[in-house]
């Protein structure tokens, strides 16, 4: 059986490596992939020629290779019906239809659907005009506030305004997101704890996988700007099964079913940004795919074969099964480029040392991203880099592997930025 997955990053490096483990699985190709992928396992096969946006080159390459399975792992893709257009193909596909991902490509759609549900979320406005929005903002009582642009802006279109100047100029921000900040949203803040539930989903049924805990912003104290992401622990240890329950209740089963009404039956990974605050769980958003790094912490830990698993989705049989996370805490580092997430353009190309000492380490996994290789070789090519992925019996174990495992990094020219914060949260109610 041959599995094709489509983007470069830490997520994809992940799934590749959980499609690799079935027996079945005799090739999994990534499309464009990155140099770390292909190092560590003679399953995996990268193309780095082929761009993400070219459809054809990659329904070309499944063709050739007699691919089995295509999973569509990358927003833009999802948003752009890559789900639909191999489908029509007669390409057995894994991920939401375009319809159904508008729950993330469209803030202003998933807001509404969340409105028209019932769905705790935020009070929220969305605009279009500029002036209309300064208006807006005029009328409000002095608040924190997030603006946020509609459409995808790769976790980075959110952002937080304390006063309503800071809104103005939030606003004006919006143009740096092209498209996806046509439209704007004007949202009330919420106050609380952040956590991301990760459910799969067949059309009618779902299982949860496991819950985990990113951290945004790129520095420590939850400062600066959000990333992609600098870092994630799962299972978090916010997460209680009465909040799960409560997640259920009054998110996820009114989703499927408003979905099915809406006649977008979901079907794929569906990622829930939840705020855990006084007055219970509300909605910062859904994601139609993994998270990342979260996908980094989640999937090793799934103790029930990966393909199996996506082929009962596929055949709408999800509730013949259970899915039981692993119960040892795992925790990601991503190793970024200095810079990141702005200009990081002069740190492109430097070598990176350390990769092969820290695959011999126990416990600890190195899932590429914006990496490329020459022979042996290792250089920077994106701002996030790589994730360290560290497992142990509780969050002090796996945080101490983690960057014991990160002390070995160095990038020529001392170009290495990465939190030391990561799961600070767990770590505190460890000792309390």
């Amino acid at each position: 059986m041959k599995v094709l997955i489509i983007g470069s990053g830490g997520r994809e490096h992940a799934l590749a490596t959980a499609y690799a483990k079935n027996e079945r699985v005799k090739k999994v190709l990534v499309a464009p992939g990155n140099g770390l992928m292909d190092f560590f396992s003679k399953k995996i096969f990268i193309f780095p020629y082929i761009r993400v946006n070219d459809f054809q080159s990659i329904a070309d390459l499944v063709k050739k290779e007699a691919v089995d399975l295509v999973d569509v792992a990358t927003d833009e893709q999802l948003a752009q019906g890559y789900v639909d257009k191999f489908r029509k193909l007669g390409i057995k596909t894994f991920g939401p239809t375009q319809k159904q991902a508008e729950i993330e490509w469209s803030k202003d759609w998933a807001r509404s659907f969340m409105n028209k549900y019932n769905l705790p979320s935020p009070q929220f406005k969305s605009f279009n005009n500029q002036k209309e929005a300064y208006e807006y903002i005029e009328k409000l009582e002095e608040q924190t506030l997030y603006i946020k642009a509609s459409g995808l802006a790769s976790g980075k279109g959110a952002i937080r305004a304390e006063t309503k100047a800071e809104a103005k100029k939030a606003i004006d921000g919006m143009t740096q997101f092209g498209k996806a900040g046509e439209t704007f949203l004007i949202e009330q803040a919420m106050i609380g704890e952040e956590f991301s539930l990760f459910a799969l989903c067949d059309g009618e049924n779902y299982r949860i996988i496991n819950a985990a805990q990113d951290h945004k912003t790129v520095f420590e104290k939850d400062m600066g700007p959000n990333t992609g992401g600098m870092g994630c622990v799962a299972r978090a240890g916010v997460i209680t099964n009465k909040i799960i329950h409560e997640a259920e209740r009054d998110i996820l089963k009114p989703f499927m079913k408003g979905m099915r009404i809406e006649g977008r039956p979901y079907s794929g990974i569906l990622y829930v940004g939840g705020m855990l605050t006084e007055n219970g769980i509300k909605l910062v958003e859904f994601n139609a795919r993994w998270g990342d790094p979260e996908a980094e912490v989640i999937l090793p830990g799934i103790t029930k074969d990966y393909i199996t698993i996506i082929e009962t989705v596929l055949d709408k049989k999800l509730k013949q099964i259970k899915i039981s996370p692993s119960k040892k805490v795992r925790i990601s580092i991503a190793a970024c480029a200095s810079g990141y997430p702005d200009n990081y353009d002069e740190v492109k190309g430097k070598e990176i040392f350390g990769i092969n000492e820290v695959s011999r380490l126990k416990n600890v996994k190195i899932f590429g991203a914006g990496i490329k290789r020459n022979g042996k070789r290792f250089f920077v090519n994106g701002g996030r880099i790589f994730h360290i992925v560290a497992k142990g019996k509780n969050i002090i174990e796996a945080r101490r592997r983690a960057y014991r495992a990160m002390s070995f990094i160095h990038i020529e020219g001392n170009n290495l930025h990465y939190r030391i914060d990561i799961g600070w949260r767990d770590v505190s109610r460890f000792y309390n």
